[in-house]
């Protein structure tokens, strides 16, 4: 008997292989889930909107969000492994061939990992405002609201450039109608040479923002003269007598340190010596520091700009000495009542420094000298003296000796002090 062609065979076991593979896929498919199950949750890490294939031409001027908010479907091991890395996911906004005017331009996912179910996410779209850049060249005004020194006048500023450019969206390009830059040149007495901001201005004077200026600064110098009849002298401090004796005269300082003069008569002015002096200021007996206001000693015809007088602050301070107390008895301090000590040498010297007046009226009642001897018990030591003085101002430097033996026993013993 002639066999059937196996074409024919094929298609009559067609659907048993057909179920066979249907089951083979339905058993993987299960056992694949029961490992590494399916999981619908968002997606953690924020993902950036991309705006892509914007002409240059152009620019957007509304406010767009910056990232969108994911949820996904994933088997368990691409949660952990793929859709960690940095760039698993991009969101793109897409604006090539889009024109100026009000768009709604679609957000599209980039997925780079494998199998993953987008679920949603927001926004998926952005309606933006797009507008042609303009820019447009104008001359660069400078203000100056201020004005120099009194007895100064400022020359004409020389700026680095004349014009400058604003560049932007063409709604803010056309609210501007002048570059400003603004120059304070008060109490100015030197030449002037300095940067200065340039701003965007509207009919109102108000500074237009988001646009931007070619150059951003402009550099302006400007000549600052002094005025015929005026004349700026530093000040001198005259005084006469001395501090009491023991005190010291150790600075002298005054406010301001330099003054305008000014005279109708410019020769006048220029003749003067190169300072003004005061009146002079009576140190006689001082001890303490001053703080004085004193007039200015002017020519005739000379007159001051401002105060006639300066304040005048004078440091006074009383001259350091040293004094050596000698044969200074040494006190115990804490020694417990049970015993006693024995000091050898039990007189010492003390060498003080101070102020001299001080120290001429110091008396052995303002010294004290001492041994603490808190917590020792009997025996035989090599301690330090300390010493205290009442008097402020003046210093212990040293004790002479340095180091004295101590001889501690129980109180009562033969010999003791």
């Amino acid at each position: 008997m002639k066999q059937p062609p196996i074409i024919e065979r094929l298609v009559k076991f067609l659907p048993t292989i057909l179920t066979a593979i249907i089951l083979a896929i339905a058993v993987w498919v299960l056992a694949v889930t029961s490992t590494d199950p399916v999981q619908r949750r968002s997606y953690g890490r924020a993902v950036d909107i991309e705006v892509m294939g914007l002409n240059s031409s152009l620019v957007i001027t509304s406010e767009l969000p910056e990232t969108v908010s994911i949820t996904l479907s994933a088997p368990s091991s691409i949660w952990s492994s793929d859709l960690t890395a940095s760039n698993a996911i991009r969101a793109i906004a897409d604006l090539s061939g889009i024109g100026a005017g009000e768009h709604t331009i679609p957000v599209k996912l980039q997925i780079n990992a494998r199998p993953v179910k987008i679920e949603s996410y927001t926004p998926d779209q952005i309606k933006m405002t797009i507008e042609e850049v303009y820019s447009e060249s104008f001359e660069i005004e400078l203000r100056r609201p201020s004005s120099p020194a009194i007895g100064y006048e400022a020359g004409t500023p020389v700026m680095s450039k004349a014009t400058a450019t604003v560049k932007g969206p063409a709604s803010l390009v056309e609210r501007v109608v002048g570059v400003r830059a603004t120059l304070d040149v008060s109490q100015a007495i030197e030449d002037i040479n300095t940067n200065l901001d340039l701003r965007a201005i509207d009919e109102n004077g108000l500074t237009v923002s988001g646009v931007s200026i070619t150059p951003a600064q402009v550099n302006v110098q400007v000549e600052i003269t002094q005025r015929g009849g005026y004349r700026n002298l530093p000040v001198k401090v005259v005084t006469s007598g001395q501090p009491r004796t023991g005190f010291n005269l150790t600075n002298i300082s005054n406010d301001p340190l330099i003054v305008t003069v000014f005279s109708s008569d410019a020769e006048l002015v220029n003749n003067l010596p190169g300072f003004i002096e005061t009146a002079p200021l009576d140190l006689s007996d001082a001890t303490e520091d001053l703080v004085v206001s004193i007039p200015l000693n002017l020519p005739a015809g000379v007159t001051v700009v401002g105060s006639p007088s300066v304040e005048v602050s004078v440091s006074i301070d009383s001259i350091q000495g040293s004094r050596t107390l000698t044969g200074m008895p040494i006190e115990t301090v804490g020694l417990e009542k049970s015993l006693q000590a024995l000091f050898a040498p039990d007189l010492v010297d003390i060498i003080l420094s101070g102020p001299i007046p001080t120290l001429d009226e110091l008396i052995v009642g303002n010294v004290r000298v001492f041994v603490d001897l808190t917590g020792f018990e009997s025996g035989t030591y090599q301690l330090s003296p300390s010493a205290e003085v009442n008097v402020q101002g003046v210093l212990v430097q040293s004790i002479l000796p340095s180091t004295v033996e101590v001889s501690i026993t129980p109180a009562g013993e033969t010999g003791s002090n």
